[in-house]
């Protein structure tokens, strides 16, 4: 794994763990990455649940509730969705209520429909322990074949937002008649709140083109990432009535037209805004001692643009008061990966990163990865080592090994490449198991191993010498 020369004054990559595994030097901080969960279509949305388990949408329809330590997931939700595996409807934004305890819900918006012309629900799920049932229908849109947003945020006063996209039709989003391009506010039963800023209107905010990044930081300020349109990808904080300019303004107001325009409609401009696009997405604000060079920054993933030249986790420097970007570091872009979402474990500062495969929009199947502090996230929990499945060596020529630290036998297997086929199956009779690779071709595979707890994944590669 070979960095881009421009980063190498940002993060290192140092070296292997005894066990194999990667670290990256982020200033005096390592770094330990491992895959969490590999062959998932498009993780959309990965959040730390109240359960203390990760949660993830995946656009093809699913929603995967994943054990942080052993990398174990079920599947928890499948619906139908609009996707045709070529455009940016599907399962998308996702969040929990915020009284687990006694209201354990789920917040899920989908896109569902034949053609690229369906609709897109915002719907709420029981958690009975298991799965999501009980769907109660909250809002309904119109989906197209781009644009749909959607993130979700709930507020401190425990209101929700949502992200909706302009669908592809720019006007809409100067339009009080239509939901689309807006950022919308309700009531968690799906009513409107007395204290939007337009009466009787779910509008919060308008002149959004398409809004995929939601994250509450200090003091309360919300903030957000909306995609542009060939120039502008902005990084924004959302005021309550606030008009951000689309389709008239981008990015700034900069140019005569633009500034008439802003001076008419109070228009917010952006804290930052990148040109060329580089397709700015899911964003958390990070402020864990577990990786201080991170403090106080708002992480902001990045798919990297049609052209996937761009694609990093950006990790954005504030001022003390939060209302300003001080700088940019980037990271993580020699994967020549999309990276859609990140998420945050509270107890030990873990990163966790969901890419997206390497073209738009997006290949197929993917991975989420963790980026942990060991020597601070052993302060804090007593992590068994080698929890997760170990594939060795890695890389393997003509056999490869798989190891579990738990009993496995009889538990079924199958292997795929990173093209989606399976190139093996069976029962895994003994510990470890070994697989003969000698007549595979080079390139990256993973083992999806289901058992009692659900399925587990790792990652490895075939590389036959010359």
């Amino acid at each position: 794994m070979k960095l881009k020369p421009a980063l190498l004054s940002v993060f290192g990559f140092l070296a292997m763990t005894a066990t194999g595994q990667p670290t990256w030097e982020i200033g005096n901080t390592t770094l330990t990455e491992y895959d969490l969960v590999t062959g998932m279509q498009i993780p959309w949305e990965i959040l730390w649940g109240p359960d203390d388990h990760l949660w993830m949408t995946s656009r093809k329809g699913e929603v995967l509730r994943i054990d942080p330590t052993t990398g174990d997931y079920t599947t928890v939700l499948e619906k139908n969705v609009m996707n045709s595996g070529n455009g940016e409807p599907g399962m998308l934004g996702m969040v929990m209520h915020p009284d687990w305890e006694t209201s354990p819900k789920v917040y899920v918006v989908y896109c569902a429909g034949s053609s690229w012309n369906g609709q897109e629900y915002l719907s709420v799920f029981d958690w009975n322990g298991t799965e999501l049932v009980n769907e109660e229908f909250l809002l309904t849109l119109d989906a197209g074949g781009i644009h749909n947003g959607s993130r979700l945020l709930v507020l401190p006063d425990n209101t929700l937002l949502m992200t909706a996209g302009d669908v592809g039709a720019s006007g809409l989003s100067q339009s009080m008649n239509s939901l689309q391009g807006k950022t919308l506010r309700l009531n968690l039963d799906g009513s409107i709140p007395e204290d939007n800023p337009f009466p009787d209107s779910y509008i919060y905010t308008l002149g959004n083109r398409n809004s995929q990044g939601l994250a509450l930081g200090p003091n309360g300020i919300i903030y957000a990432s909306e995609h542009g349109q060939n120039s502008n990808d902005e990084f924004n904080i959302i005021e309550a009535g606030g008009n951000y300019g689309w389709p008239q303004v981008e990015g700034f107001c900069n140019t005569p037209a633009e500034q008439d325009f802003c001076v008419e409609n109070n228009v917010v401009e952006p804290l930052k805004a990148w040109t060329p696009c580089i397709a700015v997405n899911g964003i958390e604000y990070y402020n864990h001692e577990a990786i201080p060079e991170w403090q106080h920054s708002v992480l902001l993933s990045v798919l990297g643009g049609l052209g996937a030249q761009y694609e990093r986790l950006s990790v954005l420097h504030l001022s003390e008061d939060g209302l300003s970007v001080t700088s940019e570091d980037q990271f993580f872009s020699s994967f020549n990966q999309r990276i859609r979402d990140v998420a945050i474990n509270p107890y030990t500062g873990s990163v966790y990163v969901a890419f997206n495969g390497p073209s738009y929009p997006g290949s197929g199947p993917n991975i989420i990865k963790e980026f942990r502090n060991e020597a601070f996230a052993s302060t804090v929990s007593e992590r068994p080592d080698e929890l997760r499945p170990v594939a060795f060596p890695n890389p393997c020529t003509d056999r490869i090994q798989f190891a579990w630290n738990h009993d496995v036998h009889n538990a079924e297997y199958t292997v795929y490449s990173f093209t989606g086929e399976a190139v093996a199956q069976g029962r895994v009779s003994n510990s470890p198991l070994t697989l003969e690779t000698e007549g595979w071709s080079d390139g990256s595979y993973f083992i999806a191993l289901t058992h009692a707890q659900g399925t587990r994944t790792a990652s490895f590669q075939v590389v036959h010498a010359e």
